[in-house]
């Protein structure tokens, strides 16, 4: 059995999370019972408490593959995706899986023609809640 990664919200994080899956049926969503079960087991702490190297909504992440290739994405609620390749939705598995993670841990993560790889989170490049903007 894969030991869970440790993972770290933010109060407000939470909050919204937990406010949009309550306005998501299941049937629209299918991974909203596996969200709200890392929501539960999460570490919370208020955004002005949240570790500057922890993946929080709206942060900047840049990743290494096992070939050392690198990529960045932001984390964001539906409503901010604007079909960009450089934002992924908390509502896609992926976004789920990389929410309260922090530098260093790893990930598994969709081969474009099948299959899984590993994907390391290398850096948080910005995060909301680093640079002073609680309320956004």
């Amino acid at each position: 059995m894969n030991k869970q990664p440790r993972i770290i919200l933010t109060s407000q994080d939470l909050d919204r999370l937990e406010a949009l899956l309550e306005t998501l049926p299941a049937a629209t969503f299918p991974g909203k019972a596996e969200l709200l079960r890392e929501l539960d087991r999460a570490e919370v702490v208020s955004p002005q408490e949240v570790s500057p190297d922890v993946v929080t909504m709206n942060s900047k992440v840049r990743f290494a593959l096992e070939s050392g290739e690198e990529f960045c994405l932001t984390l964001v609620y539906p409503k901010d995706m604007d079909g960009s390749a450089e934002r992924i939705s908390i509502l896609a598995p992926v976004g789920s899986a990389l929410l309260g993670l922090s530098v260093g841990e790893h990930i598994e993560w969709p081969r474009p023609g099948g299959g899984m790889m590993k994907v390391q989170i290398v850096e948080v490049i910005y995060q909301p809640e680093r640079a002073g903007e609680f309320h956004r």
